[in-house]
């Protein structure tokens, strides 16, 4: 694994912007064109395998946590707890996620687990799309960990199967949002391009319809009934919307299903460490109530803490190993430590690579799940040891 500055492209701008990447500069430099990582096969082998891995262990876990209602360790009440049961227990399919982990091959060689985005995990259009287009232009005779666009259209088809011939799929999120908008567009061609019949709204023109024609509906703008709906929409924060109440009674079907919830807490990180402990792809990680379990194992880097529900390093924080801060920490609206309820994670450094501006930049690994296939990388990098949603998107490239 190593880091390489190339030239850009000529016209490179407006490549991205045909391809529909429109926020390819945003935060100044979100695409990083003169940039990328190289990878052995070998390496891509190593990843791909513990992706794998890693989504049946999660797997594993969600099956453990209903079954031991584990719920409240997740801050998940008893009426979501009960249609979370629910759906796993119908098998309802789900689309894809996105792990995040850390690797370099010299100091870290098994890939670790930091967290699994598993609802609505972004960058996925600069992963599937730009980066390969990028590599056609750069490096056509080398090779990409990257099969994301066939494995959506591929995945599609098969929830297709479980849906009513006549079902409209429904792609929702806010539309405030450019890189959320992009994002559900993409999927909804890989959807088209799979077969189905498709439309674009905007979450909050979502509505609820209760009358003698249309009894117990979700429903778009034209109170037509919202059959199938896939929500680029944290279900923590759905559930806490006015109509969530309508889910036990609904007959849409949601994607992702909402069993998904619990592979985006942080409390399924615990969870997997406690049920798979001093596994090679996992980091020592608990709950606040037995923290100081973390005292036993070998912390030269320090500790993580997390909130439960918390997206884009928000609300993340580097301690000592005796658990004082360092200094070290993002803001965010995911809750005040003293009150919010927190895992703690040993920390495992992320490699450290320095720019063609001669300043540090560490990388995360997003390694993408579709259906329950390991489909593909996208790597993030940020000159601080936590990725946030300014950090930049980085091309990468193996050899053959």
């Amino acid at each position: 694994m190593q880091r390489h500055s190339v030239p850009a492209r000529p016209y490179w701008q407006a490549k991205l912007e045909r391809l529909g990447f429109d926020y390819h500069s945003i935060d100044g430099d979100y695409w990083q064109e003169t940039a990328c990582y190289r990878f052995s096969a070998a390496h891509i082998d190593l990843l791909e395998d513990s992706t794998n891995t890693l989504h049946e262990l999660c797997l594993e876990a969600v099956d453990f946590i209903i079954r031991h209602d584990r719920f409240a360790q997740l801050g998940i009440d008893a009426l979501s707890a009960q249609l979370i049961e629910e759906s796993w227990r119908r098998g309802d399919a789900s689309l894809y996620g996105r792990f995040d982990l850390v690797y370099h091959p010299l100091y870290t060689p098994t890939p670790k687990l930091l967290e699994y985005n598993a609802d609505t995990p972004t960058s996925l259009f600069e992963a599937s799309v730009v980066q390969w287009y990028w590599l056609q232009d750069n490096f056509p005779n080398n090779d990409q960990f990257n099969s994301i666009h066939e494995r959506l259209i591929t995945q599609w088809r098969l929830i297709a199967e479980r849906l009513a011939a006549t079902s409209t799929l429904t792609f929702a999120t806010i539309t405030d949002s450019i890189e959320d908008v992009v994002t559900c567009r993409y999927l909804q061609d890989t959807a088209i391009q799979a077969g189905l019949e498709t439309q674009l709204m905007d979450l909050r023109a979502l509505g609820w319809l209760d009358s003698s024609e249309q009894s117990g509906q979700f429903v778009d703008l034209d109170d037509a009934p919202v059959q199938a709906l896939f929500k680029l929409y944290p279900w923590e924060w759905l559930l806490e919307e006015p109509f969530a109440a309508h889910l036990s009674s609904s007959k849409t079907t949601w994607l992702e299903p909402i069993w998904k919830l619990l592979l985006s807490n942080k409390g399924l990180l615990p969870i997997l460490w406690e049920l798979n402990p001093n596994h090679p792809n996992l980091l020592p990680s608990y709950f606040a109530a037995e923290r100081e379990r973390l005292s036993t194992h070998h912390l030269p880097n320090g500790i993580i803490q997390k909130p439960l529900f918390s997206r884009e390093g928000a609300n993340i924080s580097a301690l000592a190993a005796d658990f004082t801060p360092t200094g070290l920490a993002t803001p965010g609206e995911y809750g005040d430590p003293a009150t919010a309820q927190m895992i703690y994670q040993a920390m495992s450094p992320l490699p450290k690579f320095i720019s063609a501006q001669k300043k540090p930049v560490y990388p995360v690994i997003g390694s993408w799940v579709i259906g329950n296939v390991a489909a593909g990388i996208g790597i993030r990098e940020d000159d601080s040891l936590i990725t946030k949603d300014s950090s930049h998107f980085v091309p990468h490239y193996f050899i053959p």
